[in-house]
């Protein structure tokens, strides 16, 4: 059996994206696995492959769970950690979101989850808020 998990896209538009995710776990957890993949989101009006994105908002709520989230690289660099047990939004606009800190090596610009301390029954809830960029 695996965790029962969802990904979805609520807005990719030129400048935004914004993702929802969840997890009901089974105790197997997740590991460094591919929750955002840029190459994915949708191109710029002129063509332009969306290269990486600055985290602007998230908002989540976690159970039993604590929750990081990883900028892809050679070797993934905390992105963000989400605590267990708790709910929250936070805002990075005022200064125009957080950036990705990852070493130039094997850099991708993608989002990665891993989760911690998981079991059965535990879970997550989130909603991302990305600003992308291009070239």
């Amino acid at each position: 059996m695996a965790d029962a998990v969802t990904s979805t896209t609520i807005v990719d538009s030129e400048r935004l994206a914004v993702l929802q995710f969840t997890n009901t776990s089974d105790g197997t957890g997740e590991s460094a696995v591919t929750k955002v993949d840029v190459s994915a989101l949708n191109p710029s009006s002129n063509g332009q492959t969306c290269t990486g994105v600055r985290l602007a908002k998230i908002c989540y709520s976690t159970f039993g769970m604590s929750v990081k989230l990883l900028w892809d690289a050679t070797t993934d660099t905390i992105c963000w950690d989400l605590n267990a047990d708790y709910t929250t939004d936070e805002d990075f606009t005022e200064f125009g979101g957080i950036v990705n800190t990852a070493a130039a090596s094997g850099k991708t610009g993608d989002i990665k989850l891993t989760t911690t301390g998981h079991s059965s029954g535990d879970s997550y809830v989130m909603v991302l808020t990305l600003i992308k960029n291009y070239g």
